[in-house]
Formats: C-alpha cells, sequence, structure tokens
C-alpha cells in the first residue's frame, strides 16, 4: 500500500510539473507579451541599388571593394572614355568649322548689301539716261513736225530712248537680284548658327556621357557585392556593384488579421535581434499591406499557416543608422514587438537597453 502512494505520489508530481512546463512553453512561444502587444519574426533589409553603366563599354577601373562604406557622390568606377574623348575632338572641330561658316556668312551679306548699294546707284544712273533720252525725243519729236531735223535723227533719238528704257529696267532687276544675294546671305547665316548650336548640342552630349562614365555613389552606403570587373566590357545598363543604402533599413514581418488591423502608419515598433538580444532597437511602422495573404513558409506552424496575414514593414530611424552606421548589417533575423494600445506600457524585457 505504501508503495502504492508513493506511485500515486510521484505520478501526481510529474503531472504537476508536465503542466507547468506546458505553460512554460506556451508563454515562451507565444513571447508572453501581455495585452495590447503583438510580435512577429523577421529580417533586418535595407534598400539596394544597383549602380550600373549608362552606355556600353568597357570598365578602366573599379575603385571600391565589397564591404566598403561609401559617402554620396563617391567615384565608384571609370569606364573607358577613349572613344568619347575622340567623337568629343571631332565634335569641337566641327564647332570650330560651324564658326568660320557664320563668319564666312556674315561678310558675304556685307559683300551683297553693298553690290546692292551699287546696283541702285546704276538704276539711278539709268533712269537720269532714260529722262534724258525722253526729253531728247521729245524735242526730236516737236522739231520734225517742222521738219527742222531729219527722220534719221529722230529715229535715232527713238532709239537712244527705248535703250535707255531697256538699262532701267536691266539695272532694276540686277538691284533685285542684290537684295534676293542678301536674303541668301541672311539665310546662310542662320544655317550657319544653327551648325554651331548643333556642334554644341554634340559636345555637351558627349560631355555628359563622359560624365556619365564615372560612376558615382548616389546615396551614403556599403558596397554589397562586385557585379563585374575591370576590364569586362558591359551593354547599355549593365551592373558594375550593389550598394546597400545604409540609410533605409527596415524590418518585414507579417502579423495577423485581427491583430495586424490595429497597427497604423507611425504605431510604435521595438525590434530584438537574434544577433543581439540585449539590446532593443526603436522602430515605426511604415507600411502595412492592404491585401492579406498567406504566411510566409517562415512561420512553422500547421495552425498559423491556416491564418492569412499582413506584410507591416518598420523602419529604424535614419539619424540611429547613422549613429550606428558600422554595425549595420542586413539579413540578421529577430522579432518585431508592436504596440497595438499605445496607452499601453512597455514589457521590463524591452525597455532595457533601448539604442538612442
Amino acid at each position: 500500500m505504501k508503495t502504492d502512494r508513493r506511485l500515486w505520489i510521484i505520478i501526481g508530481v510529474l503531472a504537476l510539473l508536465a503542466v507547468g512546463g506546458y505553460v512554460a512553453w506556451r508563454q515562451s512561444r507565444d513571447g508572453a507579451l501581455p495585452d495590447g502587444f503583438a510580435s512577429g519574426n523577421g529580417r533586418i533589409e535595407a534598400v539596394e541599388i544597383d549602380v550600373s553603366a549608362k552606355s556600353p563599354g568597357r570598365i578602366r577601373e573599379i575603385l571600391v571593394d565589397e564591404g566598403d562604406f561609401v559617402k554620396t557622390g563617391d567615384v565608384l568606377a571609370r569606364m573607358d572614355t577613349a572613344q568619347l574623348e575622340a567623337q568629343r575632338r571631332q565634335a569641337e572641330a566641327q564647332l570650330r568649322r560651324a564658326g568660320i561658316g557664320v563668319d564666312t556668312a556674315r561678310l558675304l551679306i556685307v559683300q551683297r548689301q553693298a553690290e546692292r548699294t551699287q546696283a541702285a546707284a546704276v538704276v539711278a544712273q539709268r533712269e537720269a539716261e532714260r529722262d534724258a533720252a525722253e526729253q531728247t525725243l521729245q524735242r526730236s519729236e516737236r522739231l520734225a513736225t517742222s521738219n527742222t531735223v531729219s527722220r534719221q535723227i529722230l529715229d535715232n533719238d527713238r532709239a537712244a530712248e527705248r535703250s535707255a528704257v531697256a538699262a532701267v529696267a536691266a539695272a532694276e532687276a540686277q538691284l533685285a537680284a542684290s537684295e534676293a544675294a542678301i536674303n541668301a546671305a541672311r539665310a546662310q547665316v542662320v544655317d550657319a548658327q544653327a551648325a554651331v548650336e548643333s556642334a554644341q548640342a554634340a559636345i555637351e552630349s558627349i560631355a555628359a556621357e563622359i560624365d556619365d562614365a564615372t560612376l558615382r555613389s548616389p546615396r551614403d552606403g556599403r558596397v554589397q557585392y562586385r557585379v563585374a570587373e575591370p576590364g569586362e566590357v558591359l551593354g547599355s545598363g549593365g551592373r558594375v556593384l550593389s550598394l546597400v543604402d545604409l540609410g533605409d533599413v527596415y524590418m518585414t514581418f507579417f502579423l495577423p488579421t485581427a491583430q495586424a488591423g490595429r497597427v497604423a502608419i507611425g504605431t510604435e515598433v521595438r525590434l530584438v535581434l537574434d544577433a543581439a538580444p540585449q539590446y532593443v532597437i526603436p522602430a515605426r511602422a511604415t507600411f502595412v499591406a492592404d491585401v492579406a495573404q498567406f504566411t510566409p513558409k517562415t512561420v512553422e506552424t500547421e495552425e498559423e499557416r491556416q491564418k492569412l496575414m499582413f506584410r507591416i514593414k518598420a523602419r529604424i530611424p535614419p539619424e540611429l543608422l547613422r549613429k550606428y552606421i558600422q554595425q549595420v548589417k542586413t539579413g540578421l533575423p529577430g522579432v518585431a514587438h508592436v504596440r497595438l494600445d499605445p496607452d499601453a506600457e512597455w514589457p521590463a524585457a524591452l525597455q532595457g537597453t533601448l539604442l538612442q
């Protein structure tokens, strides 16, 4: 009997231990968060930027290595620009030629204007000769009525008058031709100036391509990968480097419908990374998906897989990232804790070493 009693006591103790262990396991599994809080697993991510060649060409040099920190505007790589330099010299020569063409066209205008002045003087001379011939003819016609002059003289005066009229017409035609030549010369100036502008535009375009051949960092960040190496020939848009923007770092995690519906933009979030569980990183919810989706594969229990989840993004403050930029790393797993109730007090475990 004593043996049976001891056996039942042992069984009872084991049962109590099992119940206590189960409760502890459930609390550990649920994160032991009080009401008004939720949590989800995620990884630290950052905006990735591809530094690419705008135009086809050969990589001349790469000035950074994987893991290097870079600032906005730092030179990362240079493409070979020998062909572009030759094209720029050719465009500069065309610009000089076009400039000479403008000067020549302007001188031609001056020449045509002088010819017009001369033609106008000839017109005036021919008109004077025509007037004199008309007066002479009129006198001869009056004298011929009284037989004072011979018929021959009258005919000569008529021929001289017609010749003078024709000479005026020829002079006026020459004047019109001179004016047309002036207009043509002015058109040549416009054409030459257009050639100058075209050459200047070509030089600017080539200069822009040469400038684009120097690949600079668009943001502060860290070199993630060297996709290509010096000497390789890339097509248009070929990637050279991949950067991580360490000023835009966030954690993406998932919450079930009931909890995600209480998360607003700006909701306070605190992140705890597996690699440094002693530190708590402040963040803010900057994105909440408006379309539900199935739980991602990182959630392992069957019960959770059957729930529809919403994707949430919590962004770390840029000023905090700048302060700890040397320690920022992407891909680190952790847990995001969300305060659903703004009046709820953070648990003691999440009030410890809060990075500031």
